[in-house]
């Protein structure tokens, strides 16, 4: 063989060898995707949901809106406190709102409401005309995430969130129990300190 031809099978061997060796890494990363996807489509509904623990460090009343207050809560961002819309005025005095530890839905699109930005939710459950906050324990930490004993999985983006209409989904097994626990699907909302729970709502929608 001359050694133009052993150079010329040389370059054909090596292109061969990174030909293969791109279809190995397309294959991998469709693989990868796939699996992602696969484990996307399995996630618990709540777990998508980012349901964090804040407290109440500013509160006023609405200068439009009689029945809301307009808060700034922290949930141990590094941005600081979020300012959030609660329609909670006919329920709670500023007095009591003030300094409150609350569930604050964080993974929302925010919105405007009369006029007010609202970057949140605050939880709360409905019987009749009473309202009450859903509350954490007293001791747990501003900004620890609400979770279910068993369920993991990472919380979606806002926007995947509003596509994916999850909200919606999730919301409508949440409830509190004939203990006034806060549950889904019948399971309790946790935190490292305990159960959230309502003072004396029971069996009520949460939202």
């Amino acid at each position: 063989m001359s050694a133009a031809e052993a150079a010329k099978k040389n370059k054909e061997s090596y292109e061969e060898a990174q030909r293969r060796k791109k279809e190995k890494k397309a294959k991998s990363a469709a693989a990868s995707k796939a699996g992602q996807q696969t484990s996307a489509t399995n996630q618990p509904e709540f777990t998508k949901v980012d349901i964090r623990v804040g407290k109440i460090v500013k509160v006023w009343n609405h200068e439009d809106a009689n029945r809301l207050f307009c808060e700034e809560i922290d949930i141990g961002e590094e941005s600081g406190p979020r300012q959030i819309a609660s329609g909670l005025r006919e329920h709670y005095t500023l007095e009591q709102m003030h300094d409150r530890k609350v569930l604050v839905v964080c993974n929302l699109k925010p919105a405007k409401i009369v006029g007010f930005l609202s970057n949140g939710m605050v939880l709360a459950a409905k019987q009749g005309d009473k309202v009450e906050l859903v509350e954490p324990p007293k001791d747990t930490s501003i900004g620890e995430r609400v979770f279910i004993s068993g369920l993991d999985g990472d919380p979606l983006s806002s926007t995947q969130m509003k596509k994916k209409k999850v909200w919606e989904k999730v919301s409508k097994d949440l409830k509190t129990s004939d203990q006034g626990v806060a549950t889904w699907n019948g399971q309790p909302l946790m935190t490292s300190a305990g159960s959230c729970s309502t003072a004396s709502v029971t069996d009520a929608p949460i939202s």
